[in-house]
């Protein structure tokens, strides 16, 4: 039981290895593929001359500000489109073309509307995390069981309460999905951006280093990526579990 909770890394740690003994036996050059002793050094230079916590800083501003939109356009979008269904049958047909082209085909518009400052960036990420979170809240809001709703009804639940006590929490766990799957759209959003138009962040810095052939410094802005990603999960699941669990208590 006590290492259960290592197993997800078990496979990490063998790639790990491969990685320190393919290096190490000289397989590939040191210039395709450097040893973990090398990208750590780089890891810790880059750390102490600031380059990794600016450009760090850098995505999470934009990654933040642009998912924190999207959650905030998206869920009250799949509110009102799963309450009001000839409304999204209105929007239906502009939205399925929005999300349906690849959101890197839009950088050149947006760079000729908005230039190549944060707000391109930015509608970027919220055109690549809205959807999920749109379609997800409207699956979850349709897919209330209706014997509750006609249950609360029959105590009489106003539908104030019928939407705060009942739909709210039945939906909450597939706009929470919505979230993950926008969190990790809208990482790999920004990163695509800043490698074609800015001039910093860790998308900025990867193809720096690979126009500089530092393969070293592409590895270390990937590890932080893949890093960041998995923290992000985690902090999304501990915000939210107050509230899967309000909605496993809910009682008529």
């Amino acid at each position: 039981m006590k290492y259960q909770k290592l197993r997800p890394w078990a496979a990490l740690v063998v790639i790990v290895i491969l990685w320190y003994v393919v290096t190490e036996q000289k397989v590939w050059s040191s210039y395709l593929l450097p040893s973990p002793q090398r990208v750590a050094e780089t890891f810790a230079a880059l750390v102490q001359n600031g380059q990794l916590l600016t450009n760090t800083l850098a995505s999470l501003q934009r990654m933040i500000i642009g998912f924190v939109i999207s959650v905030l356009l998206g869920v009250p979008m799949g509110f009102a489109f799963a309450t009001y269904p000839k409304l999204h049958g209105y929007c239906n047909g502009i939205l399925e073309l929005l999300r349906n082209t690849p959101p890197l085909a839009f950088i050149p518009l947006l760079i000729l509307w908005c230039g190549i400052g944060e707000l391109s960036k930015i509608i970027l990420i919220v055109l690549v995390a809205l959807f999920p979170i749109l379609i997800n809240t409207i699956e979850g809001v349709a897919y209330v069981d209706q014997k509750l709703v006609e249950a609360g009804q029959v105590f009489g639940f106003t539908r104030r309460r019928v939407f705060r006590e009942i739909v709210l929490p039945s939906a909450f766990p597939s706009i929470v999905t919505g979230m993950r799957i926008g969190m990790g759209y809208s990482w790999r959003a920004i990163i695509g951006a800043e490698m074609i138009a800015s001039s910093s962040g860790l998308g900025y810095m990867i193809l720096d280093g690979q126009q500089l052939s530092q393969t070293d410094v592409v590895l270390c802005g990937i590890i932080v990526i893949a890093l960041l990603g998995v923290l992000g999960e985690a902090l999304l699941s501990w915000l939210t579990k107050p509230f899967l669990a309000w909605r496993e208590n809910v009682q008529l």
